[in-house]
């Protein structure tokens, strides 16, 4: 590695070069001459305050009518903190108390931070949401432009402490190429997001910020060197390198298959019926992972099951008979419900989320089943459905019934690492799994996805986690039934190979990986993936993982 160089995480892989691109400073706001409000002013002042609010989840909601997937679900769940009863509330009591409108928003929101920070796993990845929103607020409040990510002139090269989904989602790929953050772990929202746009991607980068603004640098988003002022002529090179393999692996038309004619099934992630249209652009061959909770967030009651039905006909109508697998609501934790009121959980991400809802409330997973059999009926097809966070067998067999009972075809979310060691009795009640290696990852490695400390541990190389992924698919194999990987891991075209290796049978992520993961796939032999197995789960880290790996198979 150069000396001119810091090393990170890497998420997204491909090489680019530019200048830096820091985002806008945040608001400041210092108290105005006068201290307190007068009481008598306080009741239009907390007005004041709902209307700039109310003015932010406006703004997000318009932003997330025009996205669509991972960046509309985002968009829509910051749009909801920006209206969150107790948030508002806190900022209202400030106020109250004689707090201008600006420092009550401040004031809260470190108080809340605090708490989400305490509570780490999911809440914790909410902190950077909550200042985003906390930023607008205040901006808005004092009349000032809206912060976020300038438009460059330039391709370029952004640069950040973290971003927030409102700042990446609305992101030209033409224009930032890469990303590169100080904060966040491998499948933050910035690392996802960065993914669906298809731009390399870096994260938990020490002395980032050191580097200023309009610094070149060189970012490999395979290996998670970023170079500092790297001599240009070799920098130009290796992105026109990166650039033709890329075209190389856009031509890629699928079906998806190793060199020598292994079958595995290359699909996309979505979350409703715009991201599924735009998803057949790509060359998948079918849906691994619909995400259904968009119907579900920001709603102040259960979406009716015609509501839903329509909902899903979308998607599955727009592959048009193509395999489609349903996840059923994933709510909880850092997703709450408006319609359902749940007790406060010290620890929410291990709390009552997924399929562990229908305990407490089975009414809304019939529904939801309800739907999607009616879905399935009207547009005469079969549907795979999976529940998540599935933690043993009795739970699949259960959920299993109830899907089997409405003629579907029934499988699990593989996330949970006590499911992938009792695997084979799981697979034995089920048709199907499906391994979410984000959450795996996560709760295998007892890491907070969103440290930028432990992001080194949240890597979906990590050997511990590959083990489980292994011990999965070696059960299915045994048993004759479909594994499948609907984390981001099956977006790395190198670790996909290690995937096919082991006995994974398809891989779905953000669509726009397809191609360079089934073009990797296509010049790969069945034993080459089958030796790349063997060299990563040998391997004592990610960064030997995925060095002994890259001799095998580039």
């Amino acid at each position: 590695m150069p000396q001119t160089a810091l090393k990170g995480t890497p998420v997204v892989g491909g090489i680019a070069y530019g200048p830096a691109l820091w985002p806008g400073e945040r608001p400041v706001y210092r108290p105005a001459d006068g201290g307190a409000v007068p009481e008598a002013e306080r009741d239009a002042e907390a007005e004041r305050f709902a209307a700039a609010a109310a003015t932010v989840a406006g703004r997000l909601r318009d932003r997330a009518s025009h996205s669509n997937g991972v960046a509309a679900e985002v968009l829509s769940a910051t749009a909801g903190l920006a209206e969150d009863r107790g948030w508002v509330g806190a900022v209202k009591k400030l106020i109250g108390k004689g707090e201008q409108a600006p420092g009550a928003t401040i004031a809260a929101t470190e108080e809340f931070a605090a708490l989400f920070t305490k509570l780490g796993g999911l809440m914790a990845e909410r902190v950077t949401d909550l200042n985003d929103v906390r930023d607008r607020v205040v901006a808005e409040l004092l009349g000032v432009p809206e912060p976020g990510v300038p438009v460059p002139d330039t391709p370029s090269i952004l640069v950040a402490d973290d971003l927030a989904p409102a700042d990446t989602a609305g992101l030209d790929p033409a224009l930032v190429t890469a990303l590169v953050t100080r904060l966040g772990g491998p499948t933050s929202h910035t690392a996802i997001i960065a993914r669906q746009l298809g731009i390399p991607c870096v994260v938990a980068v020490t002395d980032l910020a050191g580097v200023a603004a309009g610094t070149a640098v060189l970012v490999d988003g395979t290996t998670g060197v970023v170079e500092i002022e790297p001599d240009q002529t070799r920098a130009r090179s290796r992105v026109e390198e990166s650039r033709r393999a890329a075209l190389a692996a856009a031509a890629w038309t699928g079906p998806g298959r190793t060199a020598d004619g292994h079958p595995v099934s290359v699909l996309a992630n979505v979350a409703d019926g715009t991201s599924a249209r735009a998803a057949t652009a790509h060359p998948v061959e079918g849906v691994g992972l619909f995400r259904t909770e968009l119907a579900f967030l920001d709603r102040a009651d259960e979406p009716s099951v015609d509501e839903q039905a329509a909902l899903y006909r979308e998607v599955i109508d727009a592959f048009d008979g193509r395999k489609v697998v349903i996840r059923t609501l994933d709510a909880g934790s850092d997703k709450p419900l408006k319609f359902v009121s749940q007790e406060h959980e010290p620890n929410p991400a291990m709390g009552v989320r997924g399929n562990r809802i229908a305990s407490v409330h089975p009414e809304i997973r019939a529904h939801q089943l309800d739907a999607i059999g009616r879905a399935a009926e009207t547009a005469g097809v079969t549907p795979w459905v999976m529940a998540p966070m599935i933690a043993d067998a009795r739970e699949a067999e259960e959920f299993a019934a109830e899907v089997r009972g409405r003629g579907l075809v029934a499988g699990v979310m593989i996330e949970i690492p006590a499911a992938a060691v009792l695997a084979p009795a799981i697979l034995s009640k089920v048709d199907f799994v499906s391994i979410g290696t984000n959450d795996l990852t996560q709760y295998t490695m007892a890491a907070d996805r969103m440290s930028a400390e432990l992001a080194a541990l949240t890597d979906p190389w990590q050997p511990a986690v590959l083990h489980l992924v292994a011990t999965v698919a070696r059960a299915g194999q045994d048993l004759g039934k479909p594994v499948g990987v609907c984390g981001e891991a099956a977006a790395d075209p190198l670790l996909a190979c290690v995937l096919v290796g082991m006995g994974i049978t398809s891989l779905s992520s953000a669509p726009v990986a397809a191609a360079a993961v089934g073009a990797r796939l296509a010049e790969t032999t069945s034993d080459q993936c089958r030796e790349a197995a063997q060299a990563a789960l040998a391997a004592a880290d990610p960064e030997a993982a995925r060095t002994a790996v890259a001799a095998i198979v580039l």
